[in-house]
């Protein structure tokens, strides 16, 4: 029996030290979390980088209608030119600090990777492996976006199973031409595969009737209709074969930079919700709604969790406008695209889409 009690006293005994050994520490003094907040985005690399050249490298599609071109004057437009514009503001102060470098799909990553550019924002897929494999993170969601397949009216085809023996274009260096692979071969659909180097000579081939169909994302589908001999007489296909979540890449080294491209476009789309513009955005920033008020710089200075100032984000705005001026006038209703809002309609949208920012506080 003695042994019995023996064993359970020291069991008694072990427990007790390890409920004083687990005891949750002290928790850390506001200086202390202060501090920490404040001297974390200073470690950022790219945002020293670009200070210090005192311009901002963004990687954009070198011609693609409605999203990055350059006009008759030289002058680069486009939805994603805007969102790069809006991040020169945030960081810079000034939207015309932001360099616009061309880039083929063969070279856009590894300028990423490279540290050739410091923001890659080019019509580019969020995928695992460019997650998990290449040492990117896609910083947020700009547009989301599905595969398709462009053909000409006459052709009077309802579906993309309707294309057993075509042929059809497609861009080499893309998630496309695998897209393209397992539609068709999950449906025993025979294909013929016609492979360009880039956007601009599969739209081309497709112009010159070498090949059925055209496949690519539905908004670069779009564009490439735009600007066809005869945009009327080609259709988009209603099949949507792939997810093709879009928007700006950063490397995965700098998170801290990886933040600030985030909150910029998280920024753009929070003011659409709210109703702020370009033009409104001076009177609301000390206006009645304290989220927004927050968000403009007129109260608190959230923009140093960031390295920022506490304007960031009203220098976005002012600059392109919000998120919903930014598609309306570059890729929407009043562009030559005519894109619906369709899934990228804000969460809270008449017909709601997927657009959705996280709060401001």
């Amino acid at each position: 029996m003695l042994w019995r009690f023996a064993a359970l006293a020291i069991v008694v005994l072990s427990l007790a030290a390890c409920e004083r050994r687990t005891e949750t520490p002290p928790a850390p003094s506001a200086a202390v979390t202060t501090t920490a907040i404040a001297a974390g985005p200073s470690a950022s690399k790219t945002l020293k980088a670009v200070r210090a050249r005192g311009e901002l490298r963004c990687g954009v599609n070198p011609g693609l209608p409605g999203f990055a071109f350059q006009d008759n004057r030289g002058r680069w437009r486009g939805f994603n030119v805007a969102f790069c514009r809006a991040l020169a503001a945030a960081v810079l102060g000034d939207p015309d600090k932001a360099r616009l470098v061309s880039l083929g799909n063969d070279e856009r990553i590894a300028a990423l990777q490279t540290g050739k550019i410091d923001v890659l924002w080019r019509n580019t897929s969020w995928t695992f492996t460019r997650d998990a494999g290449q040492g990117l993170d896609m910083a947020a969601v700009s547009y989301f976006d599905g595969q398709g397949f462009l053909v000409r009216k006459a052709l009077n085809l309802t579906s993309a199973v309707e294309l057993n023996g075509a042929k059809v274009c497609v861009q080499s260096n893309a998630t496309s031409a695998q897209n393209l692979d397992d539609y068709f071969r999950s449906r025993g659909i025979a294909y013929t595969a016609v492979v360009l180097d880039s956007e601009d000579q599969a739209r081309a081939a497709y112009q010159a009737e070498r090949c059925d169909a055209f496949t690519a994302d539905i908004s670069a589908l779009a564009a490439a209709r735009s600007v066809l001999n005869n945009p009327g007489d080609h259709v988009i296909l209603p099949d949507v074969i792939s997810k093709e979540p879009l928007g700006p890449l950063a490397r995965q080294d700098d998170p801290a930079w990886t933040d600030i491209v985030r909150w910029t476009l998280y920024a753009l789309v929070l003011a659409e919700e709210h109703g702020v513009t370009a033009k409104t955005a001076k009177a609301m920033k000390d206006g009645a709604d304290p989220e927004m008020r927050r968000l403009l710089g007129g109260e608190g200075d959230l923009g140093k969790a960031l390295g920022l100032d506490a304007d960031w984000a009203y220098r976005a705005v002012t600059a392109e406008g919000n998120y919903g001026e930014i598609f309306n006038r570059e890729i929407g209703a009043g562009s030559a695209l005519k894109l619906d809002r369709g899934l990228n309609a804000l969460w809270n949208a008449d017909k709601p889409g997927l657009l959705y920012a996280p709060p401001m506080r």
